[in-house]
């Protein structure tokens, strides 16, 4: 397997003194400075439910290097909470900025939008996007908010599967208004397969060019699984085997919006029975990216990372043009204790490579 051509390391966030972990952003292009966003952990524990805020690096030089000094964004402690994570950036159809984030209370969590009128220097008041009452506990990775052809706002997001008594279900929500306003599909994704102990976690969107939404599921069933809807989320397929092969790490799919071309970040070799995975790599070594001119054809897969002592994953990926593009991945390793403690920025140079698709 070859590796990307044209990628390079612009920036580097380990883990160090009274910041434990920095973990699952995204980016947005301000228009003479591009921002990435992350959730910076404090204190000494990196677990999930730990002390985290939300901060920024800039770059200036078009993503050819990122300030050192983060800025942070977002302080739990505005929402009394001990914990605000998993970033997604974009741009809302008012033209403002849209900062969405979860919100770890003690006892429930929310998700919320904040909006930005001045290039992310300030945000507005918080707007609940998952509000249909208390929820307890719910999961929307970064990088996940996605904006269909008819303006529709569209958040994936996983819950406890109480009524099958373990693992996830998946849930759609979305807005119509540019986000003022949220609303629940009547649609979910229920795992029924016995010998599952995740069901449906961590999904993701993507529309493809004739208007489809497909939705791809991380899952401990050796697979992505994947649903599609037709009516602009309301309604679902029900959710089967994607060809992307997968441990229980998250996948993202996105496209190249200068070129129409679709890109897919994932592991490819899942946790089985005899496999012998490295800890501190979790089973998320390696990391590759293939691309399709239609979204669901997708050339042999190139690789991002393959270091067997670190593990690749949560990834966020920004276009600049149609040449070139930022992905960012958790990259930890040993010396990190973690691989989600760890962040990298690449720099792309992206090719169509029209000779080279195939089934991946």
């Amino acid at each position: 397997m070859r590796k990307w051509p044209g990628m390079k390391t612009v920036a580097v966030l380990p883990p160090g003194n009274n910041n434990p972990r920095n973990s699952e952003g995204d980016f947005l292009d301000l228009g003479g400075s591009i921002i990435f966003a992350y959730s910076r952990f404090t204190g000494r524990d990196w677990h999930d439910n730990s002390s985290c805020d939300i901060a920024a690096l800039f770059s200036y030089d078009n993503g050819e290097s990122f300030t050192e000094q983060p800025v942070i964004l977002v302080k739990a402690a505005e929402h009394a909470a001990g914990n605000v994570m998993s970033v997604s950036l974009r741009f809302l159809p008012d033209g403002s900025a849209g900062l969405f984030y979860l919100i770890k209370y003690r006892d429930r969590w929310d998700y919320v939008l904040r909006r930005s009128r001045d290039n992310c220097k300030t945000f507005g008041p918080a707007v609940t996007c998952i509000g249909d009452g208390p929820q307890g506990f719910c999961v929307v990775n970064n990088c996940r908010v996605i904006e269909s052809s008819t303006k529709r706002l569209l958040i994936p997001a996983a819950f406890p599967d109480t009524e099958r008594g373990r693992g996830y279900l998946t849930r759609f929500y979305y807005s119509d208004d540019g986000g003022n306003v949220w609303r629940r599909s009547p649609a979910e994704l229920r795992c029924t397969a016995a010998r599952s102990i995740s069901g449906y976690q961590e999904p993701g969107l993507l529309q493809t060019a004739d208007s489809t939404l497909h939705c791809y599921i991380r899952t401990d069933l050796f697979a992505q699984y994947e649903s599609y809807s037709f009516d602009d989320g309301l309604t679902w397929t029900a959710a089967e085997p994607s060809r992307f092969s997968s441990p229980l790490s998250p996948m993202l799919m996105t496209q190249n919006i200068f070129t129409g071309e679709y890109f897919a970040v994932w592991n490819p070799i899942p946790s089985y029975n005899g496999r012998k995975t490295t800890k501190h790599g979790w089973g998320r070594t390696p990391l590759v990216m293939a691309h399709s001119a239609d979204g669901e054809n997708f050339s042999a897969p190139f690789l991002i990372g393959a270091d067997p002592q670190r593990g690749y994953c949560y990834p966020a990926m920004k276009f600049l043009d149609a040449s070139t593009a930022l992905l960012a991945v958790c990259s930890g390793g040993r010396e990190d204790r973690s691989c989600l403690n760890r962040t990298e920025i690449f720099k792309l140079h992206i090719e169509q490579a029209s000779d080279q698709r195939g089934q991946a």
